[in-house]
Formats: C-alpha cells, structure tokens, sequence
C-alpha cells in the first residue's frame, strides 16, 4: 500500500468511525420535566459495589440515560469504591431511551435525571442492598421516618453524602454539574452532619420545596446539560 492511498484509506476510517460516532451520541432535547432524548443508552447492569434496583428494570428499558450521565454515573461509583468499598449502593429508574412522559414519574424524560436508592446499613451496622421486590414496588414503597429508619434498617447517611460527592465531583469534570437534588428536607439536615456535610451545602443545590411524592428511599438527581429545543427533536425523527 502506497503512502497517498494509505492516508487515503485511513481518513476513510477515521471518517467512518466519526459518522458512527455521532450517530449513536445521545441528544437530550427540551427539560427534565417536558422532553425527549435521542441515544439513550442503559446504565451497567452492575459493577463492584452498585446494583440496579431490579434486573426488569433493565429488560424494560428503564434505566436510560444520556450518556454523559452514564459516564458521570460510573465514574462517581468508581470513586466511592474507593473511599467506601464494604459499601452497597442500588441505582432506581431514570428513563427510557427515547426519553418523553415515564409513568409514574413526572420527570425523568431527557436523560439527564437518576434515581438513586438509599445504602442502607442493617441491624448490625452492616451495608446491605436496599430490599427490593414487586411488594414493594421495587423499593420505591419503602418509607423511611425522619431520623431514616425503617424497622431494623437505617439509612446510612455517610454514604449518601459521599455518594453525592463523588456525582458532584464527577459532574464537574464532565462538563455536566449537578442542577438539583431532590431529597426529603428532614433527611438532608443529617447529611449536614456528615463528613460531607460542609461541602454538600456549599456545592450542591437540594429542593427547598416539598415533592409531590416522598423522596425517603431515593434521592433524585438532575443534571444540567445543553439540551436542544424540544422541536428539533420531532424534526429530527420526521
């Protein structure tokens, strides 16, 4: 192979690769709360100390994200399996890969929010997976009082602290920060006790008004990304 077809052939591929590259790049379109999302792609079905909150979830194509969120979502469990690797954390419902309305959320319709279920420690201070089933609509029916317990569990503050940490972190260096937490305000004030505490309240933005639905078993996350108009999105599919 002479040296101009080479480059040629070459230039083809790096072209080639390009173009499949950005057809599969996700595009989040319009907001969280009125949106669409185009190149969703899964969260991991698992990985060191993290779980999802159901393995249907994932069949039913529930766990859709933009994929800088993916990448923000990886990096950041990377780094608390680190800090805290005898700690188990479980991701909930985020969204589906095309984005738009997800019942029953209200939410969750570009690819930019997560759903994280709380790390809980059991009655001998050890972490164990959030429990989850059908019963209990998958963990999302748990309900947690104002000091986080619930029968012989309790929410392990320190670890939603470090958790938010590290998505914060991660977010930065994603060029994605965090938009907003939602999270039950009783249970935000213990995670200003934490060792993370100082931080969180400097750096991290929780919703001051009262959500519709609790969020004692989960804390949901926004992340802010540039979305397009919401039109362009059913331009794009026509």
């Amino acid at each position: 192979m002479n040296i101009s077809f080479r480059s040629l052939f070459l230039s083809g591929i790096f072209l080639l690769t390009a173009a499949q590259d950005a057809a599969s790049a996700s595009v989040c379109h319009g907001t969280s709360a009125n949106g669409r999302l185009s190149g969703g792609t899964p969260l991991p079905a698992g990985g060191d100390n993290y779980d999802p909150y159901t393995s249907l979830g994932i069949t039913l194509g529930r766990t859709q994200v933009h994929q800088t969120v993916r990448a923000i979502v990886v990096d950041a469990y990377a780094a608390t399996y680190r800090t805290m690797p005898d700690t188990r954390f479980v991701y909930g419902e985020t969204g589906l890969s095309t984005g738009g309305p997800f019942k029953p959320h209200r939410t969750h319709q570009n690819g930019t929010s997560v759903d994280f279920m709380v790390p809980v420690l059991d009655g001998k201070g050890i972490s164990v997976p959030l429990p989850s089933n059908a019963l209990n609509k998958f963990g999302y029916a748990l309900e947690f009082d104002a000091n986080g317990k619930l029968d012989d569990l309790r929410i392990d503050f320190e670890a939603v602290a470090e958790h938010l940490y590290q998505l914060a972190e991660a977010a930065k260096k994603h060029g994605a920060p965090i938009d907003r937490v939602i999270f039950q305000k009783e249970l935000v004030a213990q995670l200003y006790r934490t060792r993370r505490g100082d931080y969180l309240r400097r750096s991290v933005t929780f919703m001051k008004a009262t959500p519709w639905i609790r969020h004692d078993e989960h804390y949901h996350v926004d992340f802010r990304l540039p979305c397009k108009p919401l039109d362009q999105y059913d331009r794009a599919t026509k």
